[in-house]
This record gives C-alpha cells, sequence and structure tokens, in this order.
C-alpha cells in the first residue's frame, strides 16, 4: 500500500501468512515416537532400529560429528553421502538448541526395504520457543543385519531448507538473527539493522510481552524462496517478504521465520523495506492471538497499522489504490473478504483489499482508540470459530453491530481520502 515504486501485494494462507509487501503495490517456511498405526506398518523390530539409528543421527547434528551423520547413510548410496556431508557443514554456524525426530508411519516393504514418515523438529539458540517442524521422507534398506537411509526428501507440501540450497552466513543483530545463502555480508547486516529498527516498533504497537526476537532467511533467488515455503517461484514473485507458521490460539505460538525475496525487496525504498520488515515482524508478535477465527482484513490490516504507525504517512499516500476509488466514486461496499487478498487476481484489487483493512483497524483506533483495538483482535482471535467472531467482538468491545461498523467505515474511507 502506499508510497512510491510499489507494484506488489501480500497473500495468506492459514499454515503460512504472507504479507508480500506492507505496502498495497510493492513488489511485490524430540525425540522419536512409534509411528501412527497402520495396516502397512513394518515390524515394530523395524521400528526401534529406525529409532535409534535417527536418535544417534540427532546427536550427531547437534556435536557437529560428520561421521556420526553419515553413518545412518547407505554406504553405497554414494550421492546422498555427499549431499548429507554438505548439508551438515552448512550448518556448522547454525546455533541450534536441539534436533531430533519424530517417526509417524513406517510402510514395508518386504524384508529388507521402507519408508518412513519423518517429522524434523528443530530450534534455534535464543530465537525459538517452541520448534521449527518439517515433513521428511525416508527411503530405508537393510544391509548386514543394519537399517540406513537410502534417500532423504522433502515430504509432500514440506519446502527445503535454507542449508540445503548452500552455504549458509549468519548475521547477529540486536534482536534479529539473519541466514542467508548467495546473499553478500553487506546486505545480510543491513537486512538486521533493519530488522533490529522493526522489533521495538512493534513491541511499542503491541502491548503483549512477546519474544522480540526474530529469524530472518535471505535465500538466493525468488524461486529459493519459493523452495523454502513448497511451492512454485511464481507464487511469490511479487512479495518482498513473507511470515511462516501455523496461526497460534493453541496456548503456545510456535516459531516464524520471515523470509525475504532478495529481488522485490532490494527494489523497495528504505522507507518501503521498513514497512515491510515491520509488518511481517507483527505477524511475529500477534501470533498467538491470531486462529482461524481472524479475517484477513484485521490480521494484515493491523499489520499495517503497525507498520504505518511511526512512518507519518497521509492516509492518500499509504492507501493510493483505495483513494484513487474513492475519487472515482467506487466507495467499496463492504469490508474486504478474504478471497480479495489472493495474488493470483487484480492487483489493483489486492492493494485496495490491504489499504481498506489498515484503514479498518485505524478507525477503531483513531475512534474507540488504541488498547479497543487490541482488545478487539484478541476478543477475535480467542473466537471458537469464524462464524460470529467479528459479530461478537464488535458488539462486546466496541458496542456496535456489523452494519454499523460498514457505515462508520465508508464514511471514515470518504473523510480520509476522498
Amino acid at each position: 500500500m502506499a508510497g512510491q515504486g510499489r507494484t506488489a501485494g501480500r497473500g495468506h494462507h492459514r499454515r503460512r501468512r504472507a504479507a508480500g509487501a506492507a505496502l498495497a503495490g510493492l513488489l511485490l517456511a524430540s525425540g522419536c515416537t512409534a509411528p501412527a498405526p497402520a495396516d502397512h506398518a513394518a515390524p515394530g523390530a523395524t521400528v526401534r532400529a529406525l529409532r535409534a539409528v535417527l536418535d544417534r543421527r540427532a546427536a550427531a547434528v547437534l556435536d557437529h560429528d560428520p561421521d556420526g551423520y553419515l553413518a545412518a547413510v547407505a554406504p553405497r548410496a554414494t550421492g546422498l553421502r555427499a549431499s548429507q556431508r554438505r548439508e551438515l557443514a552448512r550448518l556448522a554456524d547454525v546455533p541450534l538448541s536441539s534436533w531430533a525426530y519424530r517417526v509417524t508411519d513406517i510402510r514395508g516393504h518386504g524384508a529388507d526395504r521402507a519408508t518412513a514418515d519423518v517429522e524434523l523438529r528443530y530450534r534455534i539458540t535464543g530465537y525459538d520457543s517452541a520448534p521449527v517442524s518439517t515433513d521428511r521422507v525416508l527411503e530405508l534398506e537393510r544391509a548386514g543385519g543394519r537399517w540406513y537411509i537410502a534417500a532423504d526428501r522433502a515430504g509432500k507440501g514440506a519446502g527445503r531448507q535454507l542449508w540445503q540450497q548452500g552455504d549458509v552466513q549468519v548475521v547477529r543483530g540486536r534482536h534479529s538473527l539473519v541466514l542467508g545463502v548467495g546473499r553478500t555480508g553487506p546486505e545480510l547486516r543491513r537486512i538486521a539493522a533493519a530488522e533490529d529498527r522493526a522489533v521495538p516498533e512493534v513491541s511499542a504497537a503491541w502491548p503483549e510481552r512477546w519474544a522480540a526476537r526474530v529469524v530472518v532467511l535471505v535465500p538466493a533467488t525468488v524461486e529459493d524462496m519459493a523452495s523454502l515455503l513448497g511451492s512454485p517461484g511464481a507464487d511469490y514473485r511479487g512479495m518482498a517478504a513473507v511470515t511462516t507458521a501455523e496461526t497460534g490460539g493453541r496456548g503456545r505460538a510456535p516459531a516464524d521465520r520471515v523470509i525475504i525475496n532478495p529481488q522485490a525487496y532490494a527494489t523497495l525504498s528504505p522507507l518501503g523495506q521498513r514497512v515491510v520488515l515491520t509488518h511481517e515482524t507483527t505477524h511475529v508478535a500477534t501470533r498467538s492471538r491470531t486462529s482461524a477465527a481472524t479475517p484477513t482484513w484485521l490480521s494484515e490490516g493491523f499489520a499495517d497499522w503497525a507498520a504505518y504507525r511511526a512512518e507519518h504517512r497521509t492516509a492518500g499516500q499509504a492507501a493510493p489504490e483505495l483513494a484513487d476509488a474513492v475519487r472515482r466514486g467506487e466507495l467499496p461496499a463492504a469490508l474486504p473478504a478474504d478471497e480479495e487478498f489472493g495474488f493470483a487476481g487484480d492487483q489493483g484489487r489486492l492493494a485496495r483489499a490491504y489499504e481498506g483493512g489498515w484503514l479498518a483497524c485505524a478507525l477503531i483506533a483513531d475512534h474507540w482508540g488504541e488498547e479497543k483495538l487490541f482488545a478487539f483482535y484478541r476478543a477475535v482471535g480467542g473466537h471458537s470459530g469464524r462464524d460470529g467472531a467479528v459479530e461478537q467482538a464488535l458488539g462486546e468491545v466496541l458496542g456496535t453491530t456489523p452494519q454499523e461498523f460498514t457505515a462508520r467505515w465508508r464514511a471514515y474511507l470518504r473523510s480520509r481520502l476522498g
């Protein structure tokens, strides 16, 4: 939204929340347990053997022990052994506090072959209050009475990991840890500095305690960015950054990652970069209060509200697409629906959706006060489901109805943008 030289947007998914550009038009991822029961499950001895192999493998990662790590790989799988050795070396500078595997299913293929579905869970020291998890599929073979890993690939819908893309460079900021592949040191340090500025701004805008530390991933290309997210590159080409993680609402927010599209991010002005990172960091801070009950206009609108809060932009500067529409007499009839935030459609429509969500949150802050905005966000996210969440919070927190709020919002658009 707003600002010069912006043509991209943001997207939203329940598992991964993307805000492509916080400006509407900006250029625009513990120990093993027994597998789940299955008719085709491998024998118990295979399960126990695999658990032992993976426990030793996890310990080798934390000890940076190449021989221990490769001991689990089939001796004749020379290509896999070489790639696994490279991956472990690339992890050397990543400060890991835990690394563990959980077996979810094993399917036997005769006496000496099996396929295992495994969840890899790891944490970065000082940043992750809960593990990052990713699904892997392991092809197993038995030789000489022992089970070995013959192939290791991402599970269905899972992305690659950054260290599978190249050597990882680590830059530590005051509030950030930036991990980059194929980027320059000065570039990563500038991103760390921008994130270090974003974190205090988000803390000032969001009243609840949060970790106030963010891990930022900077892959080499947009295709690599999409690979981290398990999606085609075209899905993210216009986004400057995304935030990954499941939404909260279960008492403990999972680990988030802000992932930057280096090409799109580099085209932004310093203001645009600040807004993008503050927007994305707001998603990290509000994660535990964001749920399936939270409409996209509220989650994205609040992130934009936090990002613009300290930037002193006029409404017309921050919402140019919607301002043009209002001046043409095309005042929106209703708050933006979730589907209006999709990236596959009209970019102008997408920008207007983000701008409308931002101005809805700005309206609440201006008319009812910032504390009411926070309370409204919490109330909506705390509802048992989407149906009735906004309606109930409007009545209980703001003392209004959906019809009255929409009418007030439309009048607010006219006064701020007309």
